[in-house]
This record gives C-alpha cells, structure tokens and sequence, in this order.
C-alpha cells in the first residue's frame, strides 16, 4: 500500500487527509487517483466500502480552482443520503482549500438550492432528478464543469435514471472528463459508458474478504405471524452493540419500532417519508453510536457509510438479490466481520431462492432457540440496552481540535460580502488568508471558519474589532455552516 504523501499532493489535501485518519491509500485509491489527476475517465469497478468516494474526492479537490465561482466539478448519486454522504466526504478533504460543496436532491427547498448554487459553489453533488430541474430552470451554470463522476452507477441504472444521465452529460462542456463507478458491471453498464464516454479506461478493483467470506449468514423459516417473536428471540440471542433491521414497507418499520421501543429499547426509524432533515439527523446520531437499533427501508441499505454495525436482520426479506447483497453489506465494511439473519415467511420463499441461486452464498438454516437458552441471555440483554453506547466521533469530528467555527452577527441584509470579512480578518496582527476557511453568508448572519488554531485570537480581536465600520457580536457557532 502506497501513503498519500507519495501521490503528489498538495499540502492543504494532505493536510485534511491527516485530520480524517487516512494514511495509507486503499487500493482502488492507488489504482484510482493519479489518472483522475491526470484527466483520464475511468470505468470503475469496487465493491462497497472500499474507499472509492475519496478516490474521486481527492482528484477533484486538487483540481479546484478556489477563485472560479462557478461549479467545476459534478457528482450524481442515485439517492440524497449518498448525496450528502458524498458531499460531506469532499468538504472534509477539501476543509483547508475551503471548498464549498453543494448538495442538490428532490424534496428538499428548491429555492434554497437555488440560492446557494448562485452563490460561491466549488462542487455540486447531485441526485439526477433535482439536478435536471434546476438545469431546465436555469438555476445552475455548468459551464465551467470539467469533471463529471457518476457514483454507483448500477443503482442508477435500477433507478430508472439512465436519460436523466445522458441529459446530464449533454448539458455539460464538450472538453470534460467523465468516470463511473459502480460495485457490479452488467451489460447495461457497458452499454451506457459507450453512449457518453470516449476512450475510457477499465479498473476492477477484486473484492476483498468477499461478502460470503466476512458476513455469516444465517435464515429462519417463520410464518408472518411468528416473525415478531423470531425477531424478539434474535435479538437476545445475539444482544448486539449495533444493528439495523431492515423492512419492505414503512408501516413494518413503524410496527417493529414500536415493539423494541415497548422492550424499553432505544430505537430510531428512516424511511422515505421522513424530512430530510429527520432523516440526516438519524443518521449522523447511529453514526456516533447515539443509539444501538435502526429500523429502516432500503432508504439505509446503500452507500451509507457506517462503521461497527454488528447485526443486520432482514425483517421482511427484500424482492431482489442486489438489495440483499446491498443490506447485508451495511455491516462487516471490508476488512471486519458481521452477521446478517433473515426471517423468511412461505411467501418470501420464491426471494429467497433467487438469492441463493444468483449469489451462491451459504445461509445457513436456523433453529429457533429454546427457552432455557433465551433464559441465559435475557439478563446479559437487559443490562445492555440499559447502558448508553460509548459515543463515537464521525468523520471530520477531529477538524473541532484545528477549526474554531464563528458566528458573526451580520449577513447579506447589511450588505455583507466575503471580501469585507477577509479584509478584516487579514487585518488582525498574525492572521492570514491562509488561516480563513469556509465563510457562509445568510440574510442576517455571517460563519466562518478559523484555521490553524487561531480561533481564540480572531474571537478576542472581533469583540472590538470593527467590520464595515461597525463592531459585530462575534462568537461561537454551535452549529454548522449554512
């Protein structure tokens, strides 16, 4: 494995890269990005988990140019949780560049949207619906693009989403670069990369510690009736630290809550019908371990990146082998192992045959367990979901220890502009623009982002620090930039 100090980089990525804990590059990373550096457009095959989001984020970070105004970069993702997955990924790397990455996705403000694209904005992560809407609306300006990734490409294909890709790809400069990354590679793939792409490299990156290699799997045969009490008697059998329990239908997801929330466990829901603010809450709490059970729709089962999940059970089973393999996949990530069990009704049966003949995989046929054996657990499962989970930091809490985030108090109604702030700033004895990160600017507030450990100076020197002529309430900002 090859570090990243050995790729060239520049010492604002480097930097970032040291913050988030990456050393040593994966190896699609390796394979990946010197020819994105290079301009090359790629097919990529990886499996899940396997780095690939920083294999493109790094190359298009590097490629910014910070004072374009316009997007230079476009990432499509297949659903909004990979979006901001993926949006939260690139401003992390790009934090000492001070990017400013956007997330554009359905059933979110579209005016809103509108007003940060019209803004400074570095990169646009983008699920393809919202992202035609704003270009037949001309709200955005993609001419200054040179560099399309669409991600997960195989879901896309699913989805439904193939001409809204191929609109995309029409609208954008003629001299960009185009890579598609997907974990498998049917013909449709191939069909499609032929359409839009011209002189396009292969990378298949093998899978390593396959799916059926790192994930027991396990199956039950219960009626409908049975599967509450099955899933009762799993869950104390297994007492897991984390797991997220999966459903076909979002009044499943309600029904099953409701039951672990009368065991007097601590349990979240996500599904489609939640505010996407709900939604990204959710997720960032299970992600610093807020809580130990999730009940979810498939809304969960792709691309979200969360570490340690210990158990996932398929409630309902899925109607399709990709969405198993895609569930089953949120736990054991790469090179840790897991636990995947499925409860399986007569109906579901015809679900499962399929899998097993399109996967091959071992799942092995459970027994329910015996009372005496349920006995010896029950009180080991009690004390567990009494104590509170250790709580864990997510990627890019450690910026906190460099970052010192401002609120300022003062924004567009009083004609501020980013300009008037660095001046400021740049005025302070020992401050330089290289310490100033991302400003956001809204109607009546300005955030900042102070680098280099020099938070407190900047805070102190604003208490009676002038700003256009008028001193402002500086202080801490206990929330992140709008």
């Amino acid at each position: 494995m090859s570090t990243f100090k050995t790729m060239n980089l520049s010492e604002t990525t480097l930097k970032s890269l040291e913050v988030l804990g990456y050393n040593e590059a994966t190896e699609v990373q390796e394979k990946v990005i010197k020819s994105l550096l290079n301009n090359e457009s790629l097919i990529v095959q990886s499996q899940t988990g396997s780095g690939k989001t920083a294999a493109f984020g790094i190359p298009i970070v590097e490629h910014i140019d910070w004072d374009n105004r316009l997007p230079q970069a476009l990432v499509l993702a297949p659903t909004r949780e990979l979006a901001l997955q993926i949006q939260e990924e690139i401003f992390n790397i790009g934090r000492f560049k001070r990017l400013i990455v956007e997330a554009v996705f359905g059933r979110s403000s579209f005016e809103a949207q509108e007003k940060k694209l019209r803004g400074l904005c570095h990169v646009v992560v983008a699920t393809p619906g919202r992202l035609i809407d704003h270009i037949e609306r001309g709200t955005i300006d993609l001419s200054e693009v040179k560099t399309l990734i669409i991600d997960e490409a195989d879901e896309m294909l699913d989805m439904g989403f193939i001409d809204q890709i191929k609109a995309v790809t029409k609208a954008l400069p003629k001299d960009k670069t185009i890579s598609l990354f997907s974990a498998t590679m049917p013909d449709k793939i191939k069909e499609l990369s032929q359409q839009i792409m011209k002189d396009a490299k292969f990378v298949k990156v093998e899978a390593v510690n396959a799916v059926d290699d790192r994930i027991l799997q396990e199956r039950y045969f219960v009626s409908q009736k049975q599967k509450m009490d099955a899933l009762k008697e799993i869950l104390i059998l297994e007492n897991p630290n984390s797991s997220i329990i999966f459903c076909n239908t979002k009044a499943n997801v309600e029904m099953v809550a409701d039951m672990l929330w009368g065991l007097g466990i601590n349990v979240e829901t996500l599904h489609g019908d939640m505010e996407q603010r709900d939604r990204t809450y959710v997720i960032n709490e299970f992600k610093r371990a807020g809580f130990r059970y999730l009940v979810a729709t498939d809304v969960a089962a792709r691309g979200l990146d969360i570490d340690d999940i210990a158990l996932v059970v398929n409630y309902d089973l899925p109607e399709n082998t990709a969405s198993y393999i895609h569930r089953i996949g949120r736990t054991a990530r790469i090179e840790k192992m897991g636990k995947a069990i499925s409860l399986v009704d007569d109906y579901e049966t015809k679900y499962l045959t399929t899998i097993l003949e399109d996967t091959q995989f071992q799942i092995d046929n459970m027994k329910r367990p015996s009372e005496s054996m349920l006995e010896s657990k029950k009180d080991a499962f009690n004390a567990k979901i009494l104590r509170q989970p250790k709580r864990k930091q997510a990627k890019g809490d450690d910026f906190k220890n460099q970052i010192t985030k401002l609120h300022i108090n003062a924004g567009k109604k009083t004609k501020m502009r980013p300009v008037d702030l660095v001046g400021a700033l740049c005025s302070i004895d020992g401050v330089e623009k290289d310490d100033i990160g991302v400003i956001g600017i809204v109607d009546v507030s300005t955030f900042v982002e102070i680098l280099n450990g020099k938070g407190k100076l900047v805070l102190d020197t604003l208490q009676t620090m002038p700003i256009k002529g008028r001193v402002r309430k500086a202080s801490l900002a206990n929330q992140h930039l709008e």
